[in-house]
């Protein structure tokens, strides 16, 4: 009798264990499942956010699917590119796209000119208002203006062919025409134009918002254009003085040259300002003429 209870008191603590260690299992089991879907989720989420940042770059690459890791690093969008006005992709002097096809059709800056018309329009009021103001005097019954008595009398006695009448026409004519060539023509000449972005760079600048379809135009005054090419000038070994004038159809470089020979030096400067010009970036690439020569020797 005391070994049948042994042994039911066995089978049943076997029992035990064994439930014990299912009911483990399936605990574990059940956590390793929870642990996925709290992974599955954060990457769901992380995705998430990555296509929200990326959103803004207009990127042609489609977005990577939810299940993918994320990138270690959001490559940053194309406007921020600081090339988006240079010549070409790189930075090298090769000849690609932006060397093949330097000049581009880009209009000049338009000066405001508010000065010089606000000058010429207070000058008109003035004279139209004192020719207004003596004709209602002399209409009212009072003598005229002396200064008009002058003119009246001028140009009823001289002849048409006289010199005086011949050159103030003259200078009337010269200045009518400068007046029209300046209503005509843009101005600004010491502002060069710039190349426009590319039309990926602009669609990303925009953002798809209202100001996608902006234009951005910029443009580089002649100043500052020769100080950047002479300090491009002074990094070439062998330069010891340089002066840069950039007009804008040519750009006029001289250097004195203190050793090396003076070809290699005129090789190495003609390259080093090509590259300059190329990373300006301008519309319309001007020619480059370089003048090197030995500095002058002191007489003592």
């Amino acid at each position: 009798m005391n070994a049948d209870r042994a042994n039911a008191g066995r089978a049943n603590a076997g029992r035990a264990n064994e439930s014990r260690v299912d009911t483990g299992q399936a605990n574990e089991g059940r956590a390793d499942a929870g642990r996925a879907d709290a992974d599955r989720v954060n990457l769901e989420k992380t995705n998430a956010d990555q296509r929200t940042r990326q959103s803004p770059s207009a990127s042609a690459s489609p977005s990577p699917p939810a299940s993918a890791s994320p990138p270690a690093s959001a490559s940053p969008p194309a406007s921020a590119s600081p090339s988006a006005y240079g010549a070409g992709a790189g930075t090298g002097t090769g000849t690609g796209s932006g060397d093949r096809n330097p000049s581009v059709r880009v209009r000049r800056f338009w000066s405001v000119r508010r000065v010089p018309a606000g000058i010429v329009a207070l000058v008109l009021a003035a004279v139209a208002g004192l020719l207004l103001y003596d004709v209602a005097a002399v209409r009212s019954g009072r003598p005229a203006m002396r200064w008009r008595d002058w003119l009246a009398d001028q140009l009823a006695t001289r002849p048409l062919d006289d010199a005086w009448v011949m050159g103030g026409a003259g200078l009337l004519a010269v200045l009518g025409v400068w007046m029209v060539v300046l209503a005509l023509t843009p101005g600004l000449r010491g502002l060069l134009p710039m190349r426009p972005p590319k039309a990926g760079v602009e669609g990303a600048a925009g953002g798809g918002g209202s100001g996608a379809g902006a234009v951005v135009r910029a443009g580089i005054d002649r100043t500052s254009a020769g100080l950047v090419l002479r300090d491009r000038a002074m990094e070439v070994p062998g330069v010891r003085a340089a002066r840069v004038d950039v007009g804008r159809r040519r750009i006029r470089a001289r250097a004195l040259a203190h050793f090396r020979d003076l070809d290699e030096v005129r090789a190495d400067l003609d390259a080093a300002l090509h590259e300059g010009i190329r990373q300006l970036g301008l519309a319309r690439r001007p020619a480059l003429s370089v003048h090197v020569r030995r500095p002058a020797k002191s007489k003592r």
